[in-house]
């Protein structure tokens, strides 16, 4: 009796029965030269405010805790050209937030580049296995990235300073920011790198970039401390003022509009009050500078 014999597995019976992947899908964040200025959960923070005029019940919404919101909110303001909401105290409705024109013209727009981005991704899906998709997927799912830097500036160099192995970078706010009407507010921000670190960045009187310095290491003080070079010394208000278990956060606004945080330690922070006077002190060599080529 003749016995059957199965014929050898094709190229084609294994790709049959590879598992299908699971259908690629992505958050579009929207970008500037200096860094991110909207991604899905802001997005969805704004329309969430649209909706219920309150930043705390759009946080529950997102859902996010109030301090990620706030934080939000904060560094899209740092990047905006135009303010992203308003906000009212008292009155019969009792306050609230809502957004500008601006703010839902941006809603718009990341909507309508969102789905042009899922319409790649679907065709990305449709390519066969054996070619380019799995490689373009594993790629694309890489491109994130966060920083854990709570000030985030963007920023543009105003002037050089050599001091024998260490360059001090003066840095304006970027943009109209630091170059129009507001020139004469516009604070300005040292960062102190080597000559090695200047080439590497390709850094020209002009050049926009990013900077990044933590929390941590932000001092506030109520007098102004003695100049010395290559030490950031930004006089504002404080306008936030958050206990914590050991440390307390502080939100200084500076005469140009830009929030310093800082992390305090509890018993100099009692002595703080919102409204008052002070000045974030740290060491430009704890200034970070990005570019984005």
């Amino acid at each position: 009796m003749p016995t059957s014999r199965r014929s050898a597995p094709t190229p084609a019976d294994a790709v049959a029965r590879r598992p299908k992947a699971a259908p690629l899908t992505g958050h579009l964040t929207l970008e500037t030269p200096l860094g991110a200025v909207l991604s899905d959960s802001r997005i969805r923070l704004l329309e969430a405010i649209e909706r219920v005029g309150s930043l705390n019940r759009a946080a529950r919404e997102v859902p996010l805790s109030y301090k990620a919101a706030w934080d939000a909110l904060d560094a899209m303001h740092q990047l905006s050209p135009e303010p992203l909401v308003l906000r009212s105290t008292g009155g019969a409705g009792g306050g609230g937030t809502r957004l500008t024109d601006y703010a839902r013209r941006l809603i718009a727009l990341y909507r309508a580049m969102e789905s042009s981005q899922q319409d790649i991704l679907n065709r990305l899906d449709a390519l066969p296995t054996e070619a380019e998709g799995p490689e373009l997927r594993s790629w694309i799912r890489r491109l994130s990235m966060k920083t854990s830097a709570r000030n985030q500036f963007a920023v543009r160099v105003a002037a050089l300073a050599d001091r024998g192995g260490i360059v001090d970078v003066t840095l304006l706010p970027a943009g109209e920011a630091g170059t129009l009407a507001s020139a004469a507010l516009a604070v300005p921000l040292v960062a102190c790198i080597t000559p090695e670190s200047l080439d590497h960045l390709e850094l020209r009187l002009g050049s926009e970039l990013f900077a990044l310095f933590k929390a941590p290491a932000v001092l506030i003080q109520t007098q102004p401390p003695t100049p010395q070079p290559g030490l950031n010394a930004l006089a504002g208000v404080i306008a936030e003022l958050r206990p914590g278990p050991a440390r307390w956060a502080v939100t200084l606004t500076l005469p140009d509009a830009r929030q310093v945080h800082a992390t305090v330690d509890g018993s100099p922070a009692r002595e703080l009050t919102t409204g008052q006077r002070a000045w974030a002190v740290f060491g430009g060599d704890q200034v970070v500078l990005v570019t984005f080529a």
